[in-house]
């Protein structure tokens, strides 16, 4: 199968560019998504199990309720499908590495190291659960340790819904090494199976060595229902009680005995971080003592060959155990509870006719007890009556190191119980019981509860979400959030939350204000300013710098200003962008000009026509005026210099302009004279001269001076 993925791409989408991994059920691939253009890793699933139509209908709806889990701690399902018969996941690609890398290169964890991790991935299982999600393949293997030391949860992709339609098999899913005891058994599985893996991931890590190991998935399975692991203190003697007994109660056979919730576990592990005591009921650190398993426990890493994901026979011939009547139930094999067993070998006092002796023995020691104290009650006299009672001072509103010694020095013994108080300092005494003023003897207890302030709860992780997530996360959490000056990052992306202060995981008082610190996005590089510079300028300026001109989308505005000149630029100059974005200029179209209306009229002798009605200042008209025939342009006004027979003229508006035109007819011209030779001059009557008698007149006038010279001749 793995010789023909590199290069494959599925749903036309994820090219597959390298191999990452193999497991027992799947291979992972390192992918490029070609729509969004980014990392993935893509999960193929195993012919064999691609193959098995009830193992496809269960994949189809479990990696669909898994790719609703949205978590800091849980690896994003972003799609899953199927492509020509091959069923796949597209998971988020986290760099780093997983842990079971980190134990088998290192050996030993650090045990605050693994608290943290351990509390991380209770928060994971948290959400998940929250969802009726069992993810029922906690290992190592699953858990990615990335470079900041955060961890990220996978392969909730084959986990299985409580309110699956198949939630029962008869076959087992699941790593041996990691698997709970009633997981191996086939039975129906709860949160609490989750729980049990993690308490085997912590023993491993603490301890660089597995609880149970052997030479196959199913001898690993039965000790897991059988037998007790050795205490991780046996293994690494450097191993602090308290996160022992944590693992511990994690990997109680019964299902009823470990942590009620994944959320209960990581109080339990944040105490524990936090160096308070850890309290765990019936499994108390601070007063339970760790005895040593009998039975078989690994010294060792695991095969390869029961490494991985497996599907296997449930183990036990079918014959499920009885959880809810306990592990102690006789012919149920070894206690659940860490306590040290009877030896069961040969020998005196040993067997079970000497664990029932010893029981019978127990049993008659505690009639006798209980008789004992009935009787001294019933007759005993009352407590002022005492010879040697001791009055019960007050010491509510002590310092809790000064009612301890107050009471001490009376010979009274004192038990002291911390709880949060908002209006009590942290180490002030609330309460007390017996109350002041009672007598009573020598060696009462006195219980003390004391301040420790106000409710301490951890900051939320809230990196990578947006900015109305990380309040509401914060708010849930019994915090205030409030929103901190924007960052640029180079590696979250704009408007989503880079960090919290205080940091997250970090323990404060209930109520306290959390600030939350949004990305701008990258730094990139300051926009150079090109207002007040011509286009071209503008243009070689940016460019210079690495950014490009939107030439397609150039917007021109009047102004003062000459035109082509950047008016405006956007983004502006000076602001920090990346070298792909793109400015946007707005330019100057010249300094505004008025426009001038144009209108022509005549008294009807020709016609007047104007090149425009309206022109822009510093613009011209052409003004044509042709008279009809018979008529002359007698007078014009709005325009000078025109010839009575018209024309074309050209002028330049400084305002608007109406131009008239009085068109008049012309006079007609004198009639010729029949015989112009025998005028006479004495026959000429000046009176009598027709239109054009300048003309007449001056032709008498030579008729009269050649007469003259006639005479004088």
């Amino acid at each position: 199968m793995t010789g023909n993925m590199i290069g494959r791409v599925f749903n036309n989408r994820y090219r597959i560019t390298e191999r990452i991994g193999i497991g027992g059920m799947a291979e992972v691939y390192q992918a490029q998504d070609e729509v969004l253009g980014r990392l993935v890793a893509v999960k193929v699933m195993l012919p064999q199990y691609a193959a098995d139509p009830v193992f496809t209908k269960r994949f189809k709806q479990e990696a669909a309720a898994a790719a609703n889990l949205s978590n800091p701690y849980i690896v994003n399902v972003y799609d899953w499908g199927q492509d020509d018969g091959t069923y796949y996941i597209v998971m988020e690609y986290i760099r780093g590495s997983d842990l079971k890398t980190a134990i088998n290169e290192r050996g030993a964890i650090n045990q605050r190291k693994v608290a943290e991790i351990g509390a991380q991935v209770c928060q994971a299982l948290t959400t998940a659960h929250g969802l009726d999600i069992i993810h029922r393949d906690i290992k190592p293997q699953n858990i990615m340790v990335q470079p900041d030391g955060n961890v990220k949860v996978m392969d909730f992709g084959i986990a299985r819904a409580k309110n699956s339609v198949m939630t029962k098999t008869s076959s087992v899913l699941g790593t041996a090494h990691y698997i709970s005891p009633e997981q191996a058994q086939g039975r129906e599985l709860t949160a609490a199976s989750d729980i049990y893996s993690l308490g085997v991931v912590m023993y491993e890590a603490c301890t660089g060595q597995l609880p149970f190991d052997g030479p196959d998935a199913v001898s690993v399975a039965m000790q897991q229902v059988n037998d007790l692991p050795v205490p991780p203190c046996d293994v690494n003697p450097d191993l602090d009680p308290a996160l022992e007994a944590i693992i511990l109660k994690a990997m109680e056979k019964n299902p009823d005995m470990r942590f009620a919730t994944a959320k209960d576990m990581r109080a339990a592990l944040m105490d524990y971080l936090a160096g308070r005591p850890v309290q765990l009921g019936n499994f108390n650190s601070a007063e339970t003592s760790v005895m040593g398993a009998m039975g078989a426990a690994g010294a060792g890493m695991a095969g390869a060959g029961i490494a991985g994901t497996a599907v296997m026979t449930a183990v036990g011939n079918g014959q499920h155990r009885d959880f809810d009547a306990g592990y102690n139930a006789p012919g149920q094999g070894r206690s659940a509870s860490y306590r040290p067993e009877p030896d069961n070998r040969s020998g005196s006092g040993s067997g079970p006719k000497a664990i029932k002796a010893v029981l019978g023995l127990v049993l008659a020691i505690a009639a006798i007890a209980a008789i004992a104290f009935f009787v001294m009650n019933a007759l005993g006299s009352p407590e002022s009556d005492k010879p040697d009672a001791i009055v019960v001072p007050s010491v509510v509103d002590d310092n809790v190191d000064d009612a301890r010694k107050k009471l001490v020095d009376l010979g009274f013994t004192v038990d002291v119980e911390e709880v949060n108080n908002d209006t009590v300092e942290p180490g002030i005494v609330i309460s007390q019981d017996p109350t002041s003023g009672k007598k009573m003897d020598p060696g009462t207890l006195v219980k003390l509860k004391v301040s420790k302030g106000t409710e301490q709860v951890p900051v939320p992780d809230v990196r990578g979400r947006t900015a109305d997530e990380a309040r509401k996360l914060i708010q849930e959490a019994g915090l205030k959030a409030e929103a901190g000056a924007a960052e640029y990052s180079d590696s979250v992306d704009k408007d989503k939350v880079i960090r919290t202060s205080p940091d997250a995981g970090t323990e404060v008082s209930k109520n306290s204000t959390v600030t939350y610190y949004v990305s701008l996005g990258k730094e990139g590089s300051d926009v150079p300013s090109v207002v007040g510079k011509s286009l071209t300028d503008a243009i070689a300026t940016l460019n210079g710098a690495g950014f490009e001109v939107d030439m397609n989308n150039l917007t021109y505005v009047s102004s003062d200003q000459p035109k082509d000149t950047v008016i405006s630029q956007l983004p502006s100059g000076g602001s920090k962008e990346d070298k792909s974005t793109v400015v946007t200029l707005t330019l100057s179209s010249g300094p505004q000009k008025s426009t001038y209306y144009v209108s022509v009229n005549s008294n009807g002798g020709g016609t007047v026509s104007a090149s425009a009605s309206q022109v822009e200042e510093g613009g011209q008209v052409t003004v044509t005026i042709t008279p009809y025939d018979g008529f002359v342009v007698a007078s014009t006004s709005g325009i000078d210099g025109v010839s009575s027979s018209g024309g074309t003229y050209t002028i330049r508006p400084t305002g608007d302009v109406t131009i008239y035109v009085d068109f008049q007819q012309s006079q007609p011209s004198a009639p010729e004279p029949e015989n112009p030779g025998t005028t006479n001059p004495g026959t000429t009557d000046p009176g009598t001269q027709q239109p054009g008698g300048n003309e007449g007149g001056g032709n008498g006038d030579a008729q009269g001076g050649a007469g003259a010279q006639n005479e004088a001749a």
